[in-house]
């Protein structure tokens, strides 16, 4: 690769063609680091059925928008995504490489890295543009602490996770160049291929999107505690999250899991019921505006990162809680 500096790359993942909020909201933390270091957002988008899209990631910050609208892109898969974003970025030759911190993403992002034979930072919460080099900040030992790294090769490569960054108001009358580009992928090199696929269906408002989360742990006592809490999410329009331990035991589906492994969440308000705090958790949800806890440990770290808490049984309270809000509403 080359040394130029032609700004930052955004791969914007995209779901029945339309752009995740991770995508924009990469785009926003990519025309903050053009501020800092100058060049221009290119925006990069697989898929199918993509006519608006380009529009729609101009108006969210992109100075540039490459498309790629081919039906064999209509689901992720590494390996026929890689030929074409590796000969994109040799192209673009930019500074910086955003890649969202999904599923997908941290298959894509180190596969791209060791093509392009540079460097990587998974799992990233913000980047700073020091002495025109980018300082990636990303948690470790178990969201415990953070660490700050950079690298000297060009370009840098980073996942970013969800809800670190405050996607851009968009403006529809915002201009920009919009390319659709013709892949180069030879599907005969492809040495793996998918066999089913099984989506999860998805009930209600989406997680990472509501403005109320209501996370349950083990305080809930069993699989039946989460019919409480999904009652709860149907009443304010919510959604329901969960800790690691209550997905492990299969008290909930994995994709409720919230933390370090699992979804990130930054919620007008998130309600910890039986969640005892632990950092790996809060990882996940720490960014919320307000954190209200019910647990019956007085001790639990959770009230340390909670605007109120409740100490007490969560099976006695939630019933009650859920009486309320019915009362509330009518």
């Amino acid at each position: 690769m080359t040394d130029n500096n032609n700004g930052v790359l955004v791969v914007v993942e995209m779901v029945e063609s339309q752009p995740i909020d991770l995508g924009l909201e990469m785009l926003a933390l990519a025309r903050r680091l053009t501020d800092s270091m100058g060049g221009t957002v290119t925006a990069v988008a697989f898929g199918t059925g993509l006519e608006t899209t380009g529009e729609i990631l101009t108006a969210y910050g992109a100075d540039q928008v490459l498309i790629n609208d081919n039906a064999i892109f209509a689901n992720f898969h590494a390996e026929a995504w890689l030929p074409d974003l590796s000969k994109i970025v040799a192209e673009v030759a930019p500074a910086i490489v955003l890649i969202g911190h999904s599923l997908s993403g941290t298959d894509l992002a180190p596969r791209l890295a060791f093509r392009l034979d540079v460097d990587v930072a998974t799992g990233c919460e913000s980047i700073d543009i020091i002495n025109g080099r980018p300082h990636m900040t990303r948690s470790c030992f178990g969201g415990l602490a953070r660490e700050v790294v950079t690298f000297t090769k060009t370009p840098a490569v980073a996942t970013i996770r969800s809800k670190t960054q405050q996607a851009l108001t968009p403006m529809m009358e915002r201009a920009g160049e919009v390319k659709h580009v013709t892949s180069i992928l030879d599907v005969n090199s492809i040495r793996s291929r998918v066999v089913n696929r099984e989506r999860e269906k998805a009930v209600g408002v989406k997680l990472e999107s509501a403005k109320i989360v209501i996370g349950g742990g083990l305080g809930l006592g069993g699989p039946e505690g989460f019919n409480t809490l999904n009652e709860i999410a149907e009443l304010v329009d919510g959604a329901v999250g969960a800790s690691r331990a209550a997905c492990d035991l299969d008290w909930c589906p994995r994709s409720y899991q919230i933390g370090l492994t699992g979804r990130t969440v930054a919620p007008e308000l998130y309600l910890a019921v039986g969640i005892s705090g632990a950092s790996h958790h809060m990882a996940g949800c720490g960014n919320s505006k307000t954190i209200v806890s019910i647990n019956s440990d007085p001790d639990a770290a959770i009230f340390k990162s909670s605007r109120f808490g409740i100490v007490g049984n969560s099976q006695e309270i939630m019933p009650a809680l859920v009486e309320e809000i019915r009362k509330l509403k009518a």
